[in-house]
């Protein structure tokens, strides 16, 4: 499966338009290290166990680290029939590009 990405120059784009869920699937300590203040956490591995809980009718963008956790959550999600996009570089690239993040729960 093809699985399709934004970098973080586009999520930023997205985020200021509000339309998109921004869903974290990385893990809670990694969240309170620093998280962009608009995402959700679901992590990796509890995912299938919120599928209900996630639109079908706007796009769910997925970040992780650096894009690996994301691009499986994904593909997952697509697989669902979700219109889900993955975050390329995750949020080393959101840290690296110096936009504000979120600490803390």
């Amino acid at each position: 499966m093809d699985i399709p990405e934004i970098d973080v120059d586009e999520l930023a784009d997205r985020l200021e338009r509000g339309d998109d869920l921004l869903v974290d699937v990385r893990r809670p300590d990694e969240w309170d290290e620093a998280h962009i203040g608009a995402a959700t956490l679901i992590t990796l591995d509890t995912l299938p166990d919120h599928l209900d809980e996630l639109p079908r009718d706007r796009a769910i963008l997925v970040i992780c680290r650096s894009g690996a956790r994301s691009a499986a959550a994904t593909e997952a999600l697509r697989g669902a029939g979700y219109d889900a996009t993955n975050v390329a570089g995750g949020m080393l690239a959101w840290i690296d590009s110096g936009r504000d993040v979120a600490t803390g729960a």
